[in-house]
């Protein structure tokens, strides 16, 4: 009988597991795919944004403020890439004036600080690329940048290590009310807790309606991306919004915290999970950013992807007791990565109010570091290598990734099972060439430490082969 169990493995249930561990608690994370950071949280801006952006008095506003604040502590105790970049918000209309005027207004009222109205001039001696025709901009300091699936899978780990089990490939089928709490069903056995969490991102309405009747509708906006090389990585030094609009915050243009320039997204309803890119989407993205930015050359993009956000009919996070023991962490679209931490304090306190006590443990552990072979100084590379060889093999040549490091990684408390697991913790095949050197390489190292063949190793997801074989699944 576990005291909580949480469902998903996003940045949210990572969150809300990382914050339990730190009670003497028996907790249980529950993940359907491969991986943790897998769905929404491993395909989005990554931007840890302000908090001027939502209403006053919603959960969004009170949580972004006080998230971004924990962001800032935890990716610097659990060696999270975090760049204290800064946002601007652009504006090309006197429309667009009155907006940034009422933006600020809810930033203060949201207790955002060091917010300004700045002049399109002041704007561009800030971002010498921004176009001319921008008219006026809000600066808000306090935004960032961070990895957003290190910092989830920093959180995971760390309530690894604090005793929290997390179980992958368990899809949820099922849930029954017990006289205790609840028997959840899943594809790999029943499972029994005295709470439950509801963190199944896109998928969270549907476990809701397992638990309880329906009381919000998940509507899946599935936002495209630009990922450019990091000749591009300069273009600009802070993250540049447009006016927001009804389908979000709209397109930006931002540098990421491994030196790349990302520019994205549009915002289209889907069904499920659906993260296809299309020809349509990516030249709207393209015209758009190329009005805050005109300067962007597109020709240096290296990827293009696509994530799903679950906004809901509600308009707000979604965070509440749906049934007896059974709490809702649903519709956190952004700006949930930067919320994630304040959204699993406000958890914590919501179940304790309901009845489970939450005793600190004398011994929790609140730091995590990994070995970065590239911004190493000549002599730590030196020494490294001399003590463990394998650090001066270097297998992804556009990151200067190491073995030494996948080895890390896959003795790490939640071991990559795929490439793109591997690229996700230590970087090999995020550079120009999107794998196509490392690839191999990568899968080489997968099979001998797993123990299987090649072609027992997947892309990504389960069934994402890369290799075809008749004795595959013997």
């Amino acid at each position: 009988m576990y005291d909580v169990l949480i469902i998903g493995c996003g940045i949210t249930g990572a969150a809300a597991a990382f914050q339990l561990s730190r009670y003497q608690l028996k907790i249980a994370v529950l993940e359907r795919e491969n991986d943790v950071a897998d769905g929404t949280t491993k395909a989005n801006s990554a931007i840890l944004h302000a908090g001027y952006d939502p209403e006053p008095g919603t959960l969004m506003a009170r949580l972004n403020v006080r998230g971004a604040e924990l962001a800032k502590e935890l990716c610097a105790k659990l060696d999270v890439p975090y760049r204290p970049c800064g946002s601007l918000v652009l504006a090309f209309s006197p429309e667009d004036d009155a907006t940034l005027h009422t933006l600020f207004q809810r930033g203060q009222a949201n207790g955002v600080p060091q917010l300004r109205l700045l002049t399109g001039d002041e704007a561009r001696a800030m971002d010498p690329n921004l176009s001319d025709r921008v008219t006026s901009a809000l600066y808000a300091p306090t935004a960032a940048i961070c990895s957003p699936w290190e910092y989830c899978l920093a959180l995971a780990e760390t309530a690894v290590v604090n005793g929290a089990e997390l179980h992958l490939d368990t899809a949820v089928t099922g849930l029954e009310a017990t006289e205790e709490g609840w028997l959840v069903h899943t594809s790999k056995g029943d499972f029994r807790s005295r709470y439950v969490i509801n963190a199944a991102g896109v998928w969270a309405q549907a476990v809701h309606e397992m638990a309880a009747p329906p009381t919000f509708t998940i509507h899946p906006s599935r936002g495209q991306y630009f990922l450019l090389d990091k000749s591009e990585g300069n273009r600009v030094g802070h993250v540049i919004f447009q006016c927001p609009g009804p389908n979000g915050k709209g397109v930006l243009v931002s540098p990421t915290v491994h030196g790349n320039l990302i520019v994205g997204p549009d915002a289209t309803p889907v069904e499920g999970d659906d993260v296809s890119t299309t020809a349509d989407g990516l030249a709207f993205v393209r015209e758009t950013a190329q009005k805050s930015v005109p300067s962007v050359n597109f020709r240096e993009s290296i990827r293009n992807f696509a994530g799903v956000r679950s906004s809901t009919d509600r308009g707000d996070f979604i965070i509440e007791l749906a049934a007896p023991h059974f709490l809702d962490l649903a519709g956190i679209c952004s700006p949930g990565l930067t919320a994630a931490p304040a959204i699993a304090e406000y958890a914590a306190e919501l179940l304790a109010d309901d009845g489970l006590t939450l005793t600190e443990k004398e011994n929790f552990i609140c730091h995590r570091r990994r070995t970065r072979f590239h911004d190493l100084s000549l002599d730590e590379k030196a020494k490294l290598v001399e003590r463990e060889p394998t650090y001066g093999r270097v297998i992804c040549r556009c990151e200067t990734v190491t073995e030494g490091e996948i080895l890390e990684a896959l003795r790490s408390p939640i071991p990559p099972r795929s490439v793109d697991g591997v690229k996700r913790r230590v970087g090999a095949g995020m550079g120009r060439c999107q794998g196509g050197f490392c690839g191999p390489r990568v899968v080489e190292i997968l099979s001998r430490e797993l123990g299987v063949t090649p072609d027992h190793i997947v892309q990504d997801k389960a069934g994402s082969w890369l290799l075809a074989s008749q004795t595959k699944g013997g």
